[in-house]
């Protein structure tokens, strides 16, 4: 039987010093909420986002929070604490999308908390240069191989943008390459063939986006290297870089192989071009030094967000010095932010990462999401559905198709009507997954065995209620 009393230094009160789990615990618990489901209320959400129709383009202010692919009303967040969130109407649950991945030590952990109380009162925005951004410059340094100097901007759209001007930049070309179904945020040149949001909308780019812009960015296949090369052989001195999430989580979660993030080092090498890679999920999350750390793959740039932030909008980018100098003020390329380097996001950043580096954290965020994503899979099997995934770290995801998925193209064959009717279903129960079946699953220090136990029984009851 498994304990957790490993972990209790770094988890607080999220964890019950080191008793057993009990077993039938969450089943009872489980029963409850089952039985409830019938009059699970929404009431209030459905008014709210009514009311916000009129207000925000599609009632929000993210697509994907519209629940257009599974269907339903969204529901409307209250409060959220630990592993759990609870909506206006009252209903709790258990909480595996962590506002999108920056939740990774739970959210509103009291240490975070207390830390953003502290820096309130001394000011929430300088406009000017503060020593808190020197000391989460140095435990990024610390920490990612790739970065010898680091910029912080405000999200990781805004760190992509600037990432790509700065390869134009260095290199002096303008065609950058990235992977069908990867998404880098919303800017022109990464709205081709994205995932995500725009792949749950089923729109295969966003009209707005000039002709020219879309024709210097190329698209490869992920997982072929073949496609990259292709690439490079047709376009031979154009290419300034290429940008791709080293693990997928835009198009649901795909892993890359290490042949893979080793060939297109070589690749970019012998052409002179440069390898970013887009950390803004992966970041911290999947090791203490990103992705690259743990497939021991070192990138010439490094885009990251979302849990170097801490829970608050933040964003960066970083990589070798002689590339980095290129900077305004240092060097000639413009990038500038009224809020880039904001103390309150410096605070929290530093503490996330700071409770983060704590002896235990990332065993116990792989320990749980092995158990978590182990158990759904079997739950698939048992009730006779086709169902494959995977996880690394605090990260995981799961489809509705026999698989393997090693890329897009893969992903789009898996039953996304099943998908839907299992997401409301799981609401019913208490569970809060993404609402996209193209969206990766994150965990936290919060979440607990018991937790992962009890999401496993509502994942079982939920599929047996779905035809297969």
């Amino acid at each position: 039987m498994q304990t957790v009393s490993a972990n209790k230094t770094f988890l607080g009160t999220a964890l019950t010093a080191s008793r057993p789990v009990n077993r039938q615990a969450p089943r009872r618990a489980m029963a409850t909420q089952a039985s409830a489901a019938t009059a699970f209320n929404t009431k209030r959400s459905e008014e709210i986002i009514t009311e916000a129709k009129e207000l925000l383009p599609g009632g929000v202010n993210s697509p994907v929070r519209a629940f257009k692919s599974v269907g339903g009303q969204p529901i409307v967040f209250d409060h959220v604490k630990g592993a759990y969130c609870w909506d206006v109407d009252g209903n709790k649950y258990i909480d595996y999308v962590g506002s999108w991945g920056p939740a990774i030590v739970g959210h509103a952990h009291d240490e975070v908390v207390a830390a953003l109380q502290e820096q309130l009162v001394k000011g929430t925005s300088f406009g000017a240069p503060c020593e808190l951004e020197n000391v989460l410059a140095k435990m990024v340094i610390d920490r990612v191989p790739s970065c010898e100097m680091v910029r912080f901007v405000n999200s990781g759209t805004e760190a992509c943008l600037s990432v790509v001007r700065l390869m134009r930049a260095f290199t002096k070309r303008e065609k950058i390459i990235k992977f069908t179904g990867c998404y880098h945020g919303h800017g022109d040149q990464f709205l081709v063939a994205a995932g995500s949001g725009v792949l749950t909308l089923g729109l295969a780019d966003s009209p707005g986006v000039p002709a020219t812009t879309a024709a210097a960015t190329l698209t490869a296949k992920y997982n072929d290297l073949d496609s990259v090369r292709a690439l490079f052989e047709a376009n031979p001195g154009e290419i300034a870089g290429l940008i791709l999430e080293p693990v997928v989580g835009n198009s649901g979660f795909i892993e890359p192989t290490k042949e893979f993030l080793v060939g297109l080092k070589e690749i970019c090498a012998e052409n002179g071009a440069l390898l970013c890679f887009d950390e803004v999920m992966t970041g911290f999350r999947i090791a203490k030094g990103c992705a690259q750390e743990h497939f021991g793959v070192t990138p010439d740039l490094t885009t990251m967000g979302k849990v170097i932030g801490g829970g608050l909008p933040v964003g960066a980018y970083g990589g070798r010095r002689d590339i980095m100098e290129m900077v305004a003020p240092a060097g000639p390329m413009y990038q500038a932010g009224t809020l880039s380097g904001n103390p309150l996001a410096m605070v929290a950043g530093i503490k996330t990462l700071e409770i983060l580096g704590r002896p235990g954290a990332y065993e116990h965020l792989d320990n749980i999401t092995k158990r978590l994503i182990n158990g759904i899979l079997e739950a698939g099997k048992e009730t006779g559905h086709a169902m494959c995934g995977s996880s690394i770290s605090g990260m995981y995801g799961f489809f509705f198709t026999e698989g393997p998925v090693s890329s897009f193209e893969d992903a789009t064959k898996s039953d996304t009507a099943k998908f839907g009717k299992f997401h409301r279903a799981m609401l019913e129960r208490g569970v809060y997954f993404a609402p996209s079946q193209f969206e990766a699953g994150f965990t936290s220090l919060a979440h607990t065995e018991a937790d992962i136990d009890q999401t496993i029984e509502a994942v079982r009851d939920a599929l047996k209620s779905i035809d297969p």
